[in-house]
């Protein structure tokens, strides 16, 4: 049995000497790129409330800092997240060493944040493919297709190595998360580097196609690492927490494979209205709506595994964390399909109510999950006995909380405000109301949106400071269970 620093019994039956150092690499690197990204989401918050906040410089424009504060939100914390959380849940579920030498796991922990850091120096110097999501240039898509490749081999012969004959359902989540990523990375970043010392490239796509493999990335980008990679997540820490079993296992395997099947169909609802054939654009929105069922059908199995240990609530914050998340994944998968209705879409298209939508999930489902299962990995993986304080846990939830409240109220007031006054004709035919006015009545929201991502920024820092109280009390325990 090595450190406890590094390792520990998962239970009875097999004594395993995990690879915790490399999910600890993680776990510190998703605390860190969180509050970052974090802090350039309430500038850019800011900087549409008081546009003098762009400091007049290109590099510090909405234009250069959105891509990052988007990138640094998903990829770099929720990327760290996914990374730690799959190495500790695959190790626990498997009672398996992580596979591959201490190097190679290296290799994949620096690989990716160096790729990180060539994306945000990209984004902030205007050195991107220039697409929808502003993609980083194709030596950081080439590092990242390696790294990724890494990651795969040793997830999947862990998997291999296992001591456990059944494969968690988790795991099922985290094996999809990981192959449809990396088909959406390498299809949509197609390109043809101009010269081999030069930062530029040329698509192999262009126009309508372009946009419509952009979407089918970028909305399966949200289907796959957003929503599989967290499902996993939530399969593994929500059950743990509560010390129940998961709901329906029944459940779990057809939320699996329907959500898996229907999800990669759904891009084009991101291009109503637009000159992609009006056939794909029905389809899409057609299988939007199919969404429905696998996601509350997942959103369900995660709520009911509390049955019988809900008085739990209002002891646990951590477990609060993740059953909220769970609600807001309900909540903003049911929004998902509606906007993806072409009614509602001539509504809500390039308004705010996108922004608000996209935050229900990002910041309700993907942060509060996410958080829920750090709390709980960080204790375990530096071998104390529990977190510094509870107390902490639980304003962090509800400073959170009530930042995810503010910004998703303000954006919604916002988006529709804007739908309706962008529709609205006089009696002559002109537009009511011209384009600055829109603006202006908008501004008093978008201050309540930065407040909002205030909170939220305040309650990622009182973590951050938990963990370091955690990590640097000298109590350790062998967690043996």
């Amino acid at each position: 049995m090595s450190n406890l620093n590094s390792s520990h019994t998962h239970s009875n039956a097999y004594s395993v000497d995990y690879n915790y150092q490399i999910v600890k690499l993680f776990t510190l690197s998703a605390t860190f790129w969180g509050i970052v990204g974090f802090l350039v989401g309430v500038l850019i918050a800011s900087q549409m409330a008081y546009p003098i906040l762009n400091f007049n410089l290109e590099w510090t424009s909405f234009g250069r800092l959105r891509p990052l504060h988007t990138s640094a939100v998903i990829f770099a914390f929720g990327g760290n997240v996914l990374f730690a959380t799959s190495f500790f849940v695959i190790q626990r579920t498997s009672q398996a060493r992580l596979w591959g030498s201490d190097n190679l796991h290296k290799f994949i922990f620096w690989g990716y944040q160096i790729f990180i850091i060539l994306a945000a120096v990209g984004y902030v110097t205007g050195v991107t493919q220039a697409k929808e999501y502003a993609e980083p240039e194709w030596y950081a898509d080439l590092l990242l297709t390696v790294v990724w490749v890494c990651y795969f081999l040793v997830f999947i012969m862990t998997l291999k190595n296992r001591r456990e004959p059944h494969i968690y359902v988790a795991n099922w989540f985290f094996i999809a998360f990981i192959v449809t990523v990396a088909v959406l990375h390498i299809v949509n970043n197609l390109s043809i580097p101009l010269r081999l010392d030069s930062t530029e490239s040329y698509p192999i796509f262009g126009g309508v196609q372009s946009a419509m493999i952009q979407w089918w990335y970028g909305h399966n980008a949200v289907g796959f690492f957003l929503t599989a990679g967290f499902i996993g997540i939530m399969y593994y820490f929500v059950p743990k927490r509560a010390q129940r079993p998961v709901y329906s296992y029944r459940l779990s395997i057809l939320h699996f494979w329907s959500l898996i099947f229907i999800y990669i169909w759904a891009g084009p609802h991101h291009l109503h209205y637009t000159s992609l054939p009006d056939w794909v654009q029905t389809l899409g929105m057609t299988l939007s709506i199919m969404l429905w069922m696998p996601s509350w059908g997942g959103m369900i199995n995660g709520i009911m595994t509390l049955s019988g240990a809900w008085d739990k609530l209002r002891t646990d914050p951590v477990l609060r964390f993740l059953i909220t998340a769970v609600a807001f994944y309900g909540m903003s998968t049911f929004e998902g399909p509606l906007m993806s209705i072409k009614t509602v879409n001539a509504l809500s298209h390039y308004t705010d109510w996108t922004i608000g939508h996209v935050h229900s999930g990002a910041l309700g489902w993907v942060a509060l999950i996410s958080f829920g299962a750090l709390y709980h990995m960080v204790p375990i993986l530096w071998g104390k006995k529990e977190l510094y304080s509870l107390k902490l846990v639980s304003t962090h939830f509800w400073l959170a909380t009530i930042g995810i409240v503010l910004y998703i109220t303000a954006m919604w007031i916002s988006g529709i405000m804007q739908g309706l006054m962008w529709r609205s004709y006089d009696e002559m035919g002109f537009l009511s109301y011209s384009f600055i006015e829109i603006v202006k009545a908008s501004h008093p929201l978008y201050v309540v949106r930065a407040l909002g991502g205030l909170f939220f920024l305040s309650g990622a820092c009182v973590m951050a400071y938990n963990f370091y109280k955690t990590i640097a009390t000298k109590k350790t325990i062998n967690h043996n269970f």
